[in-house]
């Protein structure tokens, strides 16, 4: 069988877009296949992680090579279902309409069959279709496949032509073994013709001669497709530049896998070279160093073995270096990386010359968002509701410094006046708590500044301080629930407000920072109107699910059986998840999630309101008094544990009760016949569901059957 090769020559593609572009041509290619039956011995959709088929990109390409195509697909035969046999037939001779049924079905009306539906009696007909060469089916299919491709950002770029694209298509190749496939895409027809390194190797063709030498043949043209390859060349070469830094004992590149991932889809052939820069540029902070190298040039810094930053930075280039040329490009990036720093260094003593104090009057000039005014206004809706929150969080931090909030939150934005700020935006909050720092504030204010912005993504930590924590709060709550207000929260896909990654961090410092505060405080202080309230409460319990989920990595019955207990202390429902995940592996526990959901059922079943719980006492020894009295014993136990979130011990206890469980349903009708008896048997089970309940609704525990 042959293999089929398919790849798209672009104009360079923005590195961020390119990852994901991969993987969804990957996927489609491989969906193709299986569902027009090309896939060797397949006729299921395949996953797209089928190991027959590899994807590859670089900037100027995205390509998949399939292994083992069909070069025809199977004939194949199919029941096609016609009209109702009382319309087909009349009088036991067919109707015009069974006639033109046959027609159509290529049969004659004696091969037609019946079947028999809910619907009633219809006619079917076998019908085999002759298989299409899988060169033909590509030919119409793949440029479907091309065209509902997902970008970010589409373009037109021929006149009164429809196709839109991530960039300019320049050539298309698409092998099945050796012959071409005809694809034609934005006016381009595949080819086996492809172009190697822009600068490396030219304009000079590559002509591919089948699938299986894509890799090679490209890569003797100065490009290595193959995403990782490139990865682990560039960290190879990263750890071998740094070895070569003189006079720096323990030196290593600073660690980010954001950038590599970044510089691996910016090049492809890639080569490291270090550079140096003046030592006296050291002074700055190196928040600002790292982000002018970072994010502005892709350098990697380069840190000694104390961990402070080295005068010299490691660039990746997309060529090979020679004697020749490495010095020469070297003093480019030198020269570019200085112009850089000394922009920075003059903005960091020019915005100094102003204090934070005195650039709050300039906050009236930002606009935060037009409806709701000025960042000055924010700052002030932020300083109320951290003292609302301090107030609430006090009764269990009497330290917390509410001064220091207060002044953070006063001064937290008025970084977005400085040059710094404007040039570098990635520095926002982290500037103003360093100029706070220097301008002599209390390390607490400064702290505060600095991380109000944290956590930004799952792998950042939470405010240092339980200040940073309050402020952070406050901040983000103030945008999310004005924004809920003039009904802009987030629908689907949109979320121009990045309120869902708010409402993540919101989350995050509620359920890690030791402060003595609920949901609930937040909603309360933050949301006039219960209407406001129950729809924040919405958002921030799929915010607190996402987090049970994704960052915990707790199993979803988990996760909706402690949510179901209640989701206003994030902490004591952290701990709560974190014990039932444990202690679902027990048999014991098991068995008594299972009892519970039947438990539930029966009292449903029956209509049972809670308020309907009464009091009636059992004697000992019959199954309803034992358990009732187990019950009891456990339901004293849990009450101890909870004070202290010692939940394991909690549920070890409630594991316990599974005897008096089985007993009871085992020899007792709850539903007897009598009311009064019925009513006590359905009182004594709801004290059970709502008593042990409180710790998570165990029916939601998914058991064997």
């Amino acid at each position: 069988m042959p293999d089929l090769l398919f790849e798209i020559g672009l104009e360079e593609v923005p590195a961020r877009m390119i990852a994901s572009a991969q993987a969804e041509l990957l996927r489609r290619t491989l969906a193709l296949l299986a569902r027009e039956h090309l896939l060797g011995g397949s006729d299921a959709e395949a996953p797209a992680s089928d190991p027959a088929g590899r994807s590859y990109s670089t900037p100027r390409r995205l390509a998949v090579l399939v292994q083992d195509v069909l070069a025809q697909q199977p004939d194949f035969t199919e029941e096609i279902t016609g009209p109702a046999v009382n319309i087909a037939f009349k009088d036991g001779k067919p109707t015009a309409a069974a006639e033109a049924f046959a027609r159509k079905s290529g049969v004659s009306v004696a091969d037609l069959k019946t079947i028999t539906t809910p619907k009633g009696e219809y006619l079917t007909a076998a019908i085999t279709r002759k298989g299409r060469s899988a060169a033909e089916v590509l030919a119409v299919e793949l440029p479907r496949e091309i065209a509902a491709l997902y970008w970010a950002k589409n373009m037109y770029w021929r006149p009164g032509k429809p196709e839109r694209f991530v960039r300019p298509v320049l050539w298309l190749v698409c092998l099945l073994g050796e012959e071409i496939v005809p694809v034609e895409f934005a006016g381009r027809r595949a080819g086996r013709v492809t172009y190697g390194h822009r600068v490396l190797h030219g304009e000079v063709p590559v002509v591919i001669g089948a699938p299986a030498t894509y890799v090679s043949q490209m890569e003797s043209a100065f490009v290595f497709v193959d995403v990782e390859v490139r990865r682990q060349r560039i960290r190879k070469a990263l750890d071998r530049a740094t070895r070569a830094v003189p006079a720096i004992g323990g030196a290593r590149w600073r660690e980010d896998e954001a950038l590599v991932d970044a510089v691996t889809h910016l090049c492809e052939w890639p080569d490291v070279l270090t550079g140096n820069f003046e030592p006296a540029y050291l002074s700055l902070p190196e928040e600002v160093l790292v982000t002018v190298m970072r994010d502005h040039q892709k350098y990697f810094a380069i840190e000694g073995g104390d961990g402070k930053l080295t005068a010299h930075f490691l660039a990746v280039t997309n060529i090979a270096l020679t004697e020749e040329n490495a010095p020469i490009i070297r003093q480019g990036n030198e020269r570019v990386l200085r112009a850089r720093f000394n922009d920075a260094w003059f903005f960091w003593e020019f915005d100094q010359r102003t204090p934070l104090a005195d650039r709050v009057a300039l906050l009236a000039n930002v606009t935060f968002q037009k409806d709701l005014g000025s960042y000055a206004k924010k700052s002030e809706r932020v300083r109320a509701l951290a003292a609302a929150l301090i107030e609430v969080a006090k009764i269990g931090a009497p330290a917390l410094d509410a001064e220091a909030v207060d002044e953070a939150a006063l001064l937290a934005k008025t970084d977005l006046t400085t040059e710094l700020v404007k040039e570098f935006t990635e520095l926002q909050g982290i500037i103003g708590g360093l100029y706070a720092a220097s301008q002599g504030l209390s390390s607490t204010v400064a702290h505060a500044i600095y991380d109000q912005y944290l956590p930004a993504s799952a792998g950042d930590a939470i405010p240092r301080s339980a200040e940073g924590c309050i402020l952070g709060l406050a901040d983000r709550m103030d945008t999310i629930s004005n924004m809920f207000a003039l009904g802009m929260e987030p629908s689907g896909s949109k979320d121009p407000f990045a309120l869902r990654r708010a409402g993540n961090a919101v989350v995050r410092i509620l359920a890690e920072a030791n402060l003595w505060l609920s949901l609930k405080d937040l909603l309360t202080a933050s949301a006039p109107g219960e209407e406001l309230r129950a729809r924040l409460l919405a958002f921030f319990t799929e915010r607190i699910e996402f987090y049970l989920r994704e960052v915990r990595g707790q199993a979803y019955d988990v996760v909706q059986a402690a949510m179901a207990a209640g989701v206003g202390d994030l902490r004591d429902l952290c701990a709560r998840s974190q014990a039932v995940s444990e202690a679902r592996g027990s048999e014991d526990f098991l068995a008594v999630s299972a009892a519970f959901k039947r438990m539930k059922n029966i009292l449903a079943q029956a209509e049972f309101a809670p308020s309907r719980t009464g009091e009636h006492n059992y004697d000992r020894g019959t199954p309803e008094g034992d358990l009732q009295i187990k019950y009891g014993e456990v339901l004293s136990i849990v009450g101890r544990c909870r004070q202290f979130q010692d939940y394991r011990k909690a549920l070890e206890a409630i594991a316990t009760i599974r005897p008096q469980v089985d007993a009871f349903f085992e020899k007792v009708m709850v539903m007897d016949p009598n009311p009064e008896i019925r009513e006590q048997r359905l009182s004594l089970l709801a004290k059970i569901v709502g008593g042990l309940g409180a710790i998570a609704d165990f029916s939601k525990i998914v058991t064997a059957g």
